[in-house]
Order: structure tokens, then C-alpha cells, then sequence
């Protein structure tokens, strides 16, 4: 089954709750999980900041509304028991409690309607959503992300060998190649409207050399492109190599990197375009947002 929502899990957790001890939230969240019989990949499947997992998070937040709605409350820090409003909701044996349910209770109605629109019914929205509102943000920002790194690869493809040349020389630098000094990179190798090759001296006498090609194709890089990428770099004497393209690579080209005795790393058009947004290459903020979250401990402290 897909990893439940946190509305889902309300119930569930308050069933939990109901033997009237008190319970640390990662207990909770094992328990929960055998309840639901997530496999193991939905475990550990991440939000889309690879920072938190999924399953915590709807947990967390569940809990967090059955505590605003006051059938739940912290014992400790981590911990949490059933209230006595919470034990009187399980007798009435509810076949669900969501948003909806909760909104009977003067106390959450008061926390939902914090700082909003009176016009808004958030409790029909509320109820309606399967994800809490970090993972929409995180979502969103992805969706942002992926768009704005299709719309670089396009304009490196609109733009002319020269523009393409620039981008890397200064994703290089950034990236702290050459001590971070573009006159250290240097091209030694263009083909109008198609690649530029690059050396890279990591020492004053050239003992150690990375070779890069840059190649603003649309087809797929294969295996003949990799072997004759070898070659050249085996004619710079270097044993360090970097292929950059606009497209992509073969797996063929992926397995026959691993098999020969050089170091090769190769960027796609994807991974070049994220590059860039994480180096502020060719592209510029346009608005920041900080979120914040309760700090348990200073509200612990004595």
C-alpha cells in the first residue's frame, strides 16, 4: 500500500496511545509502521529534500494535531501519553479521525484558525490533503528546480559554443578546480557548434592533469565516444577525466568507464544544468523563504 497520509495515521495513533502509558514517538512510529506494513523502501523513503523520511514526518504531524486538538500531550521531551478527552474519543470507536473531526474541538479550531483567512474554509482543504505543508513546499521547490534546470539546457543549446565554453570555465572554478582560478583552466580544443576540450593543471608542472571535454550534443553519448574520450585523454597523459554533455550517456558508456584504469566522471545535461543552479551560474534568486518549528527544548527547560 502506499504510505499513508497523516490523517491516516490519526487513529491508528490514538489506538496506540490508548493503553494510557507513555510512549517516546520513535516507538510509535515502529509500531505504526508494522500496523500499516510498509516494506522496507517506504521506511526509509525520503522527502524530497533527501533530508527527512516520509513516514516520521506524516507521524510527527499527526501527532502534532491530536496535541492542538488535545486528546493527546508531551509527558517529557519525545514522549507522549493519551489525555482523558482522547480516551473518551476512542470509546465513541470513531471509523476515522481527520482534520474534520478534530475541528469539533474548540482548541484545534482556535490553532486552524491562527493567523489565516476567516473566508477560508481550511478544514475542506485540509481534509482533502495527503501531504503536510513541508512536503508541498519541498514538492514545489523540486518542481521549480526541474523546471528552471530544462529551461538552462535550453538556452546552452540556443546560445553559441563560445557561451557554452564560459558556463563551464566558470562552473569549474566555482567547483574549486584550479584553486578556483579560470586562467588556470584552459582550452585547448574547439569544434565550432559542437565541444570544447579543457586541461586542467593541478600543479605548477603539470605532474597531475585533468582532462575535460564539453560536448553541446542531443544525441546520447555511446561507447565509440567514450573510447575515443580515452584516447585523447591518454594522449594529454592524464589519468583524470571529465565528460560533460547537454544529452546523456549510454549505460554502455557508463560500464566501460568502470572497466578501464583511469578516473572518469560523467556529467550529464540533467546533473549540469543542477550544477549550475547549486553554483548561481546562469541564474539569479527570486524570492527566499525560512520556515521554523517549535524548539522542544527551550519549552523543557527549568
Amino acid at each position: 500500500m502506499p504510505i499513508p497520509d497523516y490523517q491516516t495515521v490519526m487513529l491508528p495513533l490514538l489506538k496506540f496511545a490508548g493503553d494510557r502509558r507513555e510512549h517516546s514517538l520513535r516507538e510509535a512510529i515502529h509500531t505504526l509502521s508494522n500496523h500499516f506494513n510498509l516494506t522496507e523502501k517506504e521506511r526509509q523513503a525520503l522527502l524530497p529534500n533527501g533530508q527527512h523520511l516520509i513516514f516520521h514526518n506524516r507521524v510527527g504531524w499527526a501527532q502534532a494535531y491530536l496535541k492542538k486538538a488535545s486528546l493527546l500531550r508531551s509527558t517529557r521531551q519525545g514522549y507522549f501519553g493519551i489525555t482523558r478527552r482522547g480516551f473518551e474519543v476512542l470509546k465513541q470507536n470513531p471509523e476515522k479521525i481527520d482534520v474534520r473531526f478534530l475541528d469539533q474541538f474548540k482548541e484545534f479550531r482556535e490553532f486552524r484558525d491562527l493567523g489565516r483567512e476567516k473566508t477560508v474554509e481550511t478544514a475542506t482543504v485540509a481534509a482533502k490533503a495527503e501531504r503536510m505543508p513541508e512536503e508541498v513546499l519541498e514538492t514545489a521547490c523540486q518542481s521549480l528546480r526541474k523546471k528552471l534546470a530544462q529551461e538552462l539546457l535550453r538556452h546552452i543549446k540556443e546560445n553559441s559554443l563560445n557561451m557554452f565554453e564560459k558556463i563551464v570555465l566558470e562552473l569549474l572554478a566555482k567547483m574549486g578546480y584550479a584553486g578556483g582560478q579560470k586562467d588556470a583552466i584552459k582550452a585547448i580544443d574547439k569544434t565550432e557548434g559542437a565541444r570544447v576540450d579543457f586541461i586542467i593543471k593541478q600543479d605548477p608542472l603539470g605532474l597531475e592533469i585533468i582532462y575535460i571535454r564539453a560536448e553541446r550534443l542531443g544525441n546520447v553519448i555511446g561507447r565509440p565516444e567514450m573510447r575515443q574520450f580515452v584516447g585523447a585523454l591518454q594522449e594529454q597523459r592524464a589519468r583524470k577525466g571529465i565528460f560533460i554533455t547537454t544529452s546523456d550517456f549510454s549505460p554502455d558508456a557508463h560500464e566501460y568507464t568502470v572497466r578501464i584504469d583511469r578516473q572518469i566522471v560523467l556529467v550529464p545535461g540533467d546533473l549540469l544544468a543542477q550544477y549550475m543552479i547549486d553554483y548561481d551560474i546562469g541564474v539569479s534568486p527570486l524570492a527566499t523563504y525560512k520556515t521554523k518549528k517549535i524548539d522542544s527544548d527551550y519549552f523543557t527547560m527549568k
